[in-house]
């Protein structure tokens, strides 16, 4: 398969992230294209993941049919045909959509990521043991690396243009949308997450934290938007080999980190743009890191056609 590195198709095209290409249909929808570009170190790298936006999409579509009933959300189809059918002016461009397109409500979407932590990694971790807080809120002593929270700990953030996204209080986030937005926000964070962190629990993957996005329809509705427990927002573990103490090996990019880690420790590469090229081992490590935990996840093999 050749990886996709950008889309081109024939809509407005209204925004491009790392990843995802965003699409304008009309007034009330929009469609998100993710490619099989990949960043690490906040770099995103000249070489792409066969595959990774499939996964990336069909993560979130069978998110979404999962959590029906337990929150609103914004796909409307996320079958190449079913888009056509949709959206007639991309008949002829269906091999760009195919596994990693997904037609959606469009909405207002709010200026924080809803984050959640169930487990003490990452960010939430090196916070903590600099100072015993996450988002400046003191945590109990004591804890250790990797070391489960119950009741998992909801953790905004500010969205960042470039660079990491920060951290922010609960207060602060009030004050960015409103104290009756946030407590929504928080309230629909907290249902999806237990509901996802049950079921990928049963399928031998934890899932420590992850990170939400929301929007505002016209008529005021707050729903659940963008991607859903995917490789990328969330930190999945391997349930088997879990071992509080320490860092865990994951499901997604840690082979692409791995590899760059090592060229700075031996003084190879300063950590800034341009990064280096990345050897084919490390690209189809990486591939099959994320198509093992569609796998795991789904219970079936990614399909591709």
């Amino acid at each position: 398969m050749t990886p996709m590195t950008t889309s081109d198709l024939p809509l407005d095209r209204i925004g491009r992230g790392k990843v995802r290409d965003i699409y304008a249909v009309d007034d009330e929808r929009v469609l998100l294209v993710t490619t099989d570009r990949i960043s690490a170190f906040d770099i995103v790298m000249a070489e792409a993941i066969p595959y990774k936006g499939m996964v990336l999409t069909q993560v979130s579509a069978w998110w979404f049919r999962q959590l029906d009933g337990i929150v609103a959300h914004h796909m409307i189809a996320a079958d190449a045909d079913a888009i056509i059918a949709a959206v007639p002016r991309l008949r002829d461009h269906r091999a760009s959509l195919v596994g990693r397109a997904m037609l959606c409500r469009r909405t207002t979407v709010f200026p924080v990521e809803c984050v959640i932590r169930g487990y003490l990694s990452g960010s939430a971790w090196k916070e903590y043991a600099a100072s015993g807080t996450l988002a400046g809120e003191t945590l109990r002593p004591g804890m250790v690396e990797s070391e489960r929270l119950d009741p998992a700990i909801f953790s905004p953030a500010t969205k960042a243009e470039t660079g990491h996204d920060e951290n922010i209080t609960i207060p602060r986030m009030r004050s960015i949308v409103g104290n009756a937005a946030a407590a929504e926000l928080e309230d629909q964070t907290r249902r999806v997450y237990e509901h996802g962190r049950k079921v990928a629990e049963g399928r031998g993957i934890i899932i420590a934290d992850t990170k939400f996005e929301f929007g505002r329809l016209p008529n005021g509705e707050i729903i659940l938007i963008d991607e859903v427990m995917t490789p990328d927002s969330s930190r999945f573990w391997p349930a088997e080999s879990y071992a509080p103490g320490g860092p865990q090996p994951s499901f997604d990019k840690q082979p692409l980190r791995d590899y760059l880690d090592g060229l700075r420790k031996q003084g190879l590469w300063d950590g800034e743009a341009p990064a280096p090229a990345l050897p084919d081992s490390v690209v189809e490590a990486t591939s099959l890191r994320y198509r093992d935990a569609y796998r795991r996840l789904t219970g079936t093999a990614l399909a591709v056609t």
